[in-house]
């Protein structure tokens, strides 16, 4: 992969502050939108979400996931050239260091979901990314896994 689709893999994970989640749950299909934010090997992305909402029930370490980041629509865009990346992989429990270190992170993301994470039916998830398909634009598509989304973390600026 280029250095010019590293960067924005790079980009759509670290800029995208909202996720498209596509889940099953018994047999029938579930989406859901949700604030996310990237470990930092991007490997794994992180989402916080009520128990109480339709998507977030379904989550649960071994499930299935695919999820859509994609850049801001804007009229003067084609929708067909919108750059985005599509994901599909499993979910993951976090240990209690790990809960602790996203929390920190997520609060500074996102200031106004500090009261969140003290709710009871809250709950972080690790997205663990297994393949994608990063969309730079029409007609320019490259595949996504461990190692590509490896070297775009460790892309020098």
């Amino acid at each position: 992969m280029e250095r010019a689709d590293l960067l924005l893999l790079r980009q759509l994970l670290l800029d995208t502050r909202v996720l498209t989640l596509a889940l099953v749950d018994d047999g029938v299909p579930v989406a859901g939108v949700s604030p996310c934010l990237a470990a930092g090997d991007f490997q794994s992305l992180y989402v916080h979400g009520s128990r109480l909402s339709r998507h977030m029930k379904v989550l649960a370490p071994g499930v299935a996931f695919s999820a859509a980041l994609h850049e801001p629509d804007r009229p003067e865009l084609d929708p067909l050239r919108l750059r985005r990346l599509l994901l599909d992989g499993e979910v993951a429990a976090l240990d209690e260091t790990e809960a602790t270190e996203v929390a920190a992170r997520w609060a500074a993301r996102f200031p106004s979901a500090a009261m969140t994470l003290a709710l009871g039916d809250f709950a972080f998830h690790r997205l663990e990314i297994r393949s994608g398909r990063l969309i730079a634009g029409f007609g320019s598509a490259h595949g996504v896994g461990p190692r590509v989304l490896a070297e775009a973390a460790g892309l020098e600026l």
